[in-house]
């Protein structure tokens, strides 16, 4: 019984999020899909969703041509830790759900961590 690319992935994320959920801080989740990335806040309960930002967004999709990028990303990077502070929230734990920390998933964190939030 093999497992699709989706399941391998959200098997990997599984064990992060049990982690972070210990760590009783929210969590800075990311999804990568091929034309857009998205980052979300979500509280330690995991109930509600303090923040979140993404290409698919109106004023965001007018100054990119392209959504599935590494410069794209780092645009999200840098609205989210905006978002998060204006929510009053400056530490977070990060979830990659699943993905590699590489490209995207790395270029956004670097934003955010350099936009001033702490992970």
């Amino acid at each position: 019984m093999s497992m699709t690319k989706k399941e391998q992935r959200l098997r990997r994320a599984r064990q992060t999020r049990l982690r972070i959920a210990k760590q009783g801080t929210a969590r800075l989740a990311v999804h990568r899909s091929n034309l857009h990335i998205y980052a979300a806040i979500v509280s330690d309960d995991g109930a509600r969703v303090l923040a979140s930002a993404s290409t698919a967004e109106k004023e965001v999709r007018e100054q990119l041509a392209n959504g599935g990028n590494v410069a794209a990303a780092s645009i999200i990077g840098k609205r989210i830790a905006e978002r998060a502070k204006a929510a009053g929230i400056d530490k977070v734990a990060f979830d990659r759900s699943g993905f590699a920390y590489h490209g995207r998933v790395k270029a956004l964190a670097e934003a955010a961590r350099e936009a001033g939030l702490q992970f």
